[in-house]
């Protein structure tokens, strides 16, 4: 099973397992650079996920519920529609990623000390994909 680029379809890891979750886990423990990745509508809940390259990513109607995305780099990703239910992103660089309708119902975003980065053009966007209304 091969994963591609969204944009070009090349290869940016190719593996024996099985299902797309199995390929991405292990892509991601041999730290390999998915920068780019079509990983639309994937099935990854639950996935250990901490640390992966994901910038620029393709991850529209992905299932990342309960997966690990600490300190995972997901700059310029599209998480649009993207379930993260009571997942952790502690840690992870959100910075000019698409979170349009994404589902961050029980998501971790800080621990101690706060790493998780977003733009300041991108709180609007945050406050709304956590159902947040700021009032004047």
């Amino acid at each position: 099973m091969k994963i591609t680029k969204w944009y070009n379809s090349d290869v940016l890891y190719e593996s024996e397992k099985e299902t797309l979750k199995e390929v991405v886990i292990e892509a991601v423990s041999k730290k390999a650079d998915l920068r780019g990745a079509d990983l639309r509508g994937a099935d990854l809940r639950g996935a250990d996920l901490r640390g992966a390259d994901l910038r620029d990513a393709d991850l529209r109607g992905a299932n990342l519920s309960d997966a690990n995305l600490g300190s995972a780099n997901l700059r310029g990703a599209d998480l649009g529609g993207a379930d993260f239910g009571g997942t952790d992103l502690r840690g992870a660089d959100l910075r000019g990623a698409d979170l349009s309708d994404a589902d961050f119902y029980h998501t971790f975003f800080f621990g101690y000390g706060g790493e998780t980065k977003i733009k300041k053009s991108q709180i609007e966007a945050f406050h709304t994909a956590l159902g947040i209304v700021v009032e004047e």
